[in-house]
Parts: structure tokens; sequence; C-alpha cells
């Protein structure tokens, strides 16, 4: 399932796009408020700027919004890492800055991240498995990372694993942060995490980058 197989029955593509994008941003500020269950379709269309009648022009249920708010959240994640990505200078350096961008990216986009693990459950069967297919391309974006730019450090077998590992430690300074900015700023955070997973990788001569 893609947005364009979401039924509309507006045929013009680029006002589709429009009214779709108007509504991921009300949905996400209502979601963040009061979480997807007790949001209802009236919230979302006010806040959105039009009619309830209009939004039933761009979508059929309560459902479609939430995937259309996952599947933007994971399109801004994936664009926001592919920009950090050089594959065509892979050095230990460059693995760095990369994770160093997905930390940074998954603090400024916290509440998101939160929104769709708490209500990615809410969806169908055929959606819920095409939101995971996402993330999974997620991990795969770092493995790739990991797979070129580390490649004498870490055998093949074990960059899916290591992925996954930095893709939650990423996302843990969300999940946990009530506690853990009790103790450390985000740059410290990043900082000691880096310098952990250097040391795991035996890689402790590079520093991690400012």
């Amino acid at each position: 399932m893609t947005q364009k197989q979401i039924l509309s029955s507006v045929k013009d593509q680029d006002l589709i796009e429009k009214r779709r994008n108007q509504m991921i941003k009300g949905a996400i500020s209502l979601f963040k408020e009061k979480g997807f269950h007790r949001t209802t379709t009236r919230e979302i269309a006010k806040e959105s700027g039009f009619s309830i009648g209009t939004l039933y022009e761009y979508i059929r249920t309560k459902e479609d919004v939430l995937f259309l708010v996952c599947d933007s959240i994971y399109l801004q994640v994936r664009e926001r890492l592919e920009a950090t990505i050089d594959l065509q200078d892979p050095s230990v350096e460059n693995f760095v800055s990369v994770i160093k961008s997905y930390f940074l990216l998954m603090d400024e986009m916290q509440e998101e991240v939160i929104i769709m693990y708490q209500e990615v459950k809410s969806l169908e069967k055929d959606t819920k498995a095409y939101v995971l297919q996402k993330e999974r391309d997620m991990v795969g974006m770092l493995e790739r990372v990991i797979v070129t730019c580390l490649s004498d450090a870490v055998p093949e077998q074990d960059a899916k694993l290591l992925a996954n590992n930095i893709f939650i430690q990423g996302q843990m300074w969300g999940f946990r942060r009530w506690m853990l900015q009790k103790q450390f700023t985000l740059e410290e955070y990043i900082d000691r995490q880096i310098h952990y997973l250097m040391q795991g990788l035996n890689l402790t001569n590079i520093q991690p980058m400012k």
C-alpha cells in the first residue's frame, strides 16, 4: 500500500498531495496532544483548515490519516539520512558523521517517532506491514553504511545487528528523555554512545565528530 493507493474522489494529484500534507501536519499536532484514538476526524479537518466533507474527499477513514502520518515520518527520516550518506567516500569518519546526524534527527523528530510507535498497532494488517517495512528499510540504510565504511572492522553478518543497535540507540533519547536529560545533554549522550560504539569495534583512535 502507498499513499497513492488511498482512495480519493479528487483526481488532481497536486491538490491531493497539498491537502494530505495539510492533514498530516494537523494530525501530528493532535496526535501529540490527544493520541490517535481520542482524536476525531472532525478535529483533524478543523486543524487542517478545511471541513469534514473536504477531508473525506481525500481519505476514507481515520486510519488512512494515521497511515499518511507514519509514511510521512519515514519519508522525512529517509531523505534526511540519505543526505548525510556519502558512500563514495567510505571511511570511519564518514560512518561517525552519519551516526551523529541520525541521532540529531531522532532528537528533532522525537515526538513524531513516539507517535508512530504508539499508534502503528492501530493500523490494519496490510498497512502495518507496509509501515514496518519502511523501518526495515531505514535499518538497511545504516547497514549499508556499516558494510561500506567499516568493511575491515565489522564482519558482514554482524552489520545487521549493529545497524539495529544504532537504530534503537538513536530513538532511545526520545523514548527515555525524561530520565536521560537529567544526566546528559544531547551532545554528551551522542558522544558517549559513539565512544562506546567505537570502543566495541576497537576503533577508539577515532574521536566523535563535533
